[in-house]
């Protein structure tokens, strides 16, 4: 029987068309690829959980799959969460302390976050992530680490990321069914901009797209950190349901035709250009072969896209960070690298865009180093970032203990 081990970090990305579970191994202070398994969804629509058995039968299979390859037992697992009842909102509150000027530790820190994370929300939201945008000591702004200065009125601009309670407790409900303890929960548009995004990136300002089946995660950076999180209702799987009602053809082969012949941009495909519809009776449905224009997908494919990205810059320019994308749009997820995606990108935001590939694991399979695996290897990123910050944390408290107990004797 595989053995467990301490030193494993396993995410589960359950989405609308597969669940992955992945594992990595932390050696040394290094991330290194140990297994996969990936399995087709059951029980999901749009995004969210439909039928419990189904979805964590998937969800199992994956990751019995992925104890194989990584020779290790899985028990616990940190979860992502998407879709479309997820929302961000910015906040600012402080705390006060006195008239003396007083060194800030730690405590002050948590003290003023939890000031400013105690806005009225809703009673079915909860907070997936608090945030920090920048921290404001005694007037001076754009601090990112208090810790140590001095002074004696401490605010902070506080960016939380919301989701449904109900939506949340069935991924994880789901996720135990299939036998795996979920250690913590994360937003899949912020762990993919984990594993796409450069440091002068978020700095300049970038907006990340994280383009799945079902919806499009937004995230977008301002001065290093996060400026605004939202979820889009458009997907890949609506440019490929476009496409089997024009063509009247399965989506199966909607699927296949759009990523073999498919273009978002109507004048980049020659009018001459004809292609076979309906010619592999095991996808077609058993309808006969027949001939069509490509350019005819193009002009299917071109205003979801322009619906996209127009929704994309209205959702930006609402959220106040139209005009901070100055290194421009990063767009990943399995839906990004259709043809001519960039160039509507490019159009409707008027600034450069690019397609975002994950960052590569140590000794990770060349198969998973695509934008559609993006959210899963930057969840991997994220949970490694965050230990390391709480053991620094921990350690740093130990060691203050230790001084005012050496102090005392």
């Amino acid at each position: 029987m595989n053995q467990k081990q301490d030193n494993l970090i396993t995410v589960l990305d359950a989405g609308s068309t597969k669940s992955i579970v992945l594992v990595a191994e932390l050696l040394d202070g290094v991330l290194r690829y140990r297994g996969h398994g990936i399995e087709p969804s059951k029980g999901m629509r749009k995004g969210l959980i439909a039928e419990l058995g189904p979805a964590a039968e998937a969800i199992n299979r994956a990751a019995l799959t992925a104890e194989r390859v990584a020779k290790a037992g899985i028990e616990t697992a940190i979860v992502g969460i998407g879709g479309t009842h997820v929302r961000g909102v910015n906040s600012r509150g402080g705390i006060s302390m006195g008239s003396r000027m007083r060194e800030i530790t730690r405590e002050e820190v948590r003290a003023a976050v939890d000031r400013a994370r105690s806005v009225a929300l809703p009673p079915d939201r909860e907070v997936l992530h608090l945030l920090p945008q920048e921290f404001i000591l005694d007037d001076q702004a754009g601090i990112h680490d208090p810790v140590g200065m001095v002074g004696n009125k401490l605010e902070v601009n506080l960016h939380l990321s919301t989701c449904s309670g109900g939506v949340a407790q069935s991924v994880i409900t789901c996720a135990n069914r299939a036998g795996l303890e979920v250690q913590d929960t994360v937003y899949e548009g912020i762990a993919a901009a984990e594993a796409v995004l450069s440091a002068d990136e978020r700095e300049l300002g970038i907006c990340m797209a994280d383009i799945g089946s079902s919806t499009t995660e937004l995230a977008v950076f301002f001065e290093g950190s996060i400026a605004h999180t939202a979820v889009l209702p458009i997907g890949g799987d609506h440019f490929t349901n476009d496409l089997a009602v024009g063509l009247h053809v399965t989506v199966e082969e909607a699927e296949y035709l759009k990523k073999t012949y498919g273009h978002c941009v109507v004048t980049a495909v020659p009018q001459l250009n004809e292609i076979e519809v309906g010619g592999d009776l095991a996808i077609s449905g058993g309808q006969p072969a027949r001939m069509v224009r490509q350019r005819f997908l193009a002009e299917i494919l071109e205003p979801r896209a322009r619906e996209l990205f127009t929704m994309l810059r209205d959702n930006l320019r609402q959220g106040g960070v139209l005009e901070a994308l100055g290194a421009g749009c990063v767009l990943t997820g399995g839906g990004a690298t259709m043809s001519g995606l960039l160039d509507n990108a490019e159009s409707l935001l008027r600034v450069p865009a690019r397609i975002g590939y994950p960052v590569p694991l140590s000794r990770m399979p060349e198969e998973l180093a695509t934008p559609e695996f993006s959210a899963a290897i930057g969840m991997l990123l994220y949970t490694h970032r965050t230990q390391v910050r709480r053991a620094s944390e921990e350690q740093g408290l130990k060691a203050k203990l230790k001084a005012i107990f050496a102090g005392s004797f």
